[in-house]
């Protein structure tokens, strides 16, 4: 079986080496510097860093991926659930999203029936 590299997944494997990277180096920096990393959670210092980082690469790729499966099952509107994220939070939009999918593609596999 051959892999077929499209220029989507190549950037899905660059947010997830960006992820680990980034995410690890204020890790290990927390480990480094005998940090409590739950307490710094609360407070500051390089868990937040990571977590922060965490969350910004999960929130670009799930945004690539709402825009480019809207499109894929003709979804109107898909940029709107980004733009709702910087208005509200990923955590809403993300989830609201999946639910308009899933009841996008119940509906096109009625439309096949």
């Amino acid at each position: 079986m051959r892999r077929h590299w499209t220029p989507l997944a190549f950037t899905y494997l660059g947010l997830a080496i960006a992820g680990l990277i980034g995410t690890w180096y204020f890790n290990v920096l927390a480990i480094i510097q005998v940090r409590d990393y739950l307490r710094d959670l609360a407070t500051s210092g390089p868990a937040v860093s990571s977590f922060g980082i965490d969350l910004l690469v999960v929130a670009v790729a799930g945004s690539i991926f709402i825009i480019v499966e809207a499109r894929r099952l003709g979804m109107r509107f898909g940029w709107l659930y980004v733009v709702g994220a910087a208005l509200t939070a990923f955590a809403f939009t993300f989830p609201l999203f999946l639910a308009m999918r899933q009841q996008r593609t119940t509906e096109l596999a009625r439309v096949e029936e």
